[in-house]
């Protein structure tokens, strides 16, 4: 869990200038700022969160984000961490929990957003991410050609969120100038994907 909460606080600090940019064409200009202060509190959580088992971890996890982080962002990847926390708690993490868990964490967010996929949100990234993830899990895909299969889920759905018209918060705001910008809350997601299956990736090489 250490190297899993280093790596997608590593990632979102690296490329605060990049979410700010696509937030300040679209948004309020504050998604990066937003994303940093809430995975640095996580990082700073990171001996008390490594400690406690994996749901555990991500229920405490998405509570620190909800308390941490202004804007959308935190209520909605706080959603996702606690739900995927709440689906994983008592269960054996195989592939099969993995993908429940993941399924309820977006329920989470399309619930918590009102949203579906194909408004220009993070939902563009993680449900083709969440698919990819099923069917690998449900083909018994070995873990390498399984994670680059989430990679370019996880890829195609940032890409996708280029051409789409926001319906959902600040950037619906900008109508038809909304067109042609990557969202956000679409390139945070995606960041935080490949960070995570770096992480699995590495760990199944050594």
């Amino acid at each position: 869990m250490a190297h899993l909460i280093e790596a997608m606080a590593g990632t979102i600090d690296a490329h605060v200038e990049l979410l700010t940019g696509l937030d300040q064409a679209i948004g309020d200009g504050d998604h990066g700022l937003n994303m940093k202060r809430g995975f640095a509190a996580i990082h700073e959580a990171a001996e008390e969160l490594a400690a406690l088992a994996p749901p555990e971890a991500l229920l405490k996890a998405g509570l620190i984000l909800v308390s941490k982080v202004g804007g959308a962002s935190g209520p909605l990847y706080g959603s996702l961490f606690m739900a995927m926390g709440k689906s994983g708690a008592g269960r054996t993490l195989d592939r099969a929990t993995v993908v429940n868990m993941l399924a309820d964490g977006v329920a989470a967010i399309k619930k918590r957003g009102k949203s579906e996929a194909g408004e220009k949100t993070m939902l563009e990234v993680l449900v083709p991410v969440l698919a990819a993830l099923s069917d690998g899990v449900a083909n018994d895909v070995r873990l390498a050609p399984l994670l680059d299969q989430v990679r370019q889920a996880a890829r195609g759905g940032l890409e996708a969120s280029r051409p789409l018209l926001a319906t959902k918060g600040r950037a619906s705001f900008l109508g038809d100038r909304s067109i042609g910008h990557l969202d956000p809350g679409a390139q945070s997601s995606y960041l935080l994907v490949d960070a995570v299956c770096n992480v699995f990736e590495e760990g199944a090489t050594q």
